[in-house]
């Protein structure tokens, strides 16, 4: 393309002196878009520097693009073929890093409404099942989780948007359950055995006190009661704390003269009753 074609007219200098100012001005707002768009991420809760940076530069470098453009116009360029070279770059564009764009809007909005937080723990769907993990890091792009087997799992965020996500942290506790099975004894009776079961749980270290132990009945036979516990502790310390309650429900039980088995998980308990002994 010739200058001919893009000047036709020649050139004043008045044409040049706007022009100029133009791509200054444009120049000195993208200065002042960026260091905005900085400002009122900080002031908005969530949002991560990494986000915060990437839209920084968004607004910085369209704002030159539109002061560049003003410019040319300025000089009597023939801005048609540009705007279609631009157009069809958008469109490239777009396509291209359409996935990397909806994962971008997607950890705004995640980062903006935070539905998940550094430190928590969280559940998703993974490609073999669900994956339940410790959130490390917030970026544009994913959510990034330990596992407890020492996987790191990187969500996307679009993915974790539009799936369903199970957030195990948020209200600061969580509710385990433990099985038990308790073979009758004589001169012992029901009352008891929830008595010894509830003073044993309590004591656990790591047992919330705010939310008492809870001894429910699901099955009771002429050989044996079946019942559940429910123990609130610490979201992310379920195992040990589980682990514990089992140890020290047993042993109250032992030592109390009753034969039981306790096992125990952290999900909601079953609606079948398990296998006598």
């Amino acid at each position: 393309m010739s200058l001919d074609v893009l000047f036709p007219d020649g050139l004043s200098p008045w044409q040049i002196v706007l022009a100029v100012l133009s791509v200054l001005v444009g120049w000195l707002l993208s200065r002042f878009a960026r260091k905005g768009v900085l400002k009122i991420t900080k002031r908005a809760p969530g949002i991560s520097d990494s986000v915060a940076q990437l839209a920084a530069r968004f607004a910085q470098y369209s704002l030159l693009l539109i002061g560049i453009g003003v410019g040319l116009a300025f000089l009597g360029a023939n801005v048609q073929p540009l705007l279609a070279m631009t157009a069809i770059a958008v469109v490239v564009l777009v396509l291209v890093l359409r996935g990397v764009a909806d994962n971008f809007a997607a950890g705004v909005l995640i980062q903006s409404r935070q539905s998940v937080k550094i430190g928590e723990e969280i559940e998703v769907e993974g490609p073999d099942g669900k994956l339940r993990g410790v959130v490390q890091e917030l970026n544009g792009r994913s959510v990034i989780l330990s596992t407890v087997d020492g996987r790191t799992v990187h969500v996307p965020n679009a993915a974790l948007l539009t799936g369903v996500l199970v957030n195990d942290s948020r209200h600061g506790a969580r509710c385990s359950t433990l099985d038990i099975r308790v073979e009758r004894a004589d001169g012992i009776d029901a009352h008891d055995v929830v008595s010894i079961i509830s003073r044993a749980a309590s004591e656990v270290e790591g047992v919330h006190t705010r939310e008492h132990p809870g001894v429910i009945f699901t099955s009771v036979s002429p050989a044996r009661w079946m019942l559940a516990l429910r123990i609130w502790h610490h979201p992310l310390h379920g195992t040990s704390v589980v682990s514990a309650t089992i140890h020290d429900v047993a042993a109250a039980l032992e030592a109390a003269g009753l034969r039981a088995v306790v096992s125990g998980h952290q999900d909601v308990p079953p609606l079948v009753a398990p296998e006598p002994f």
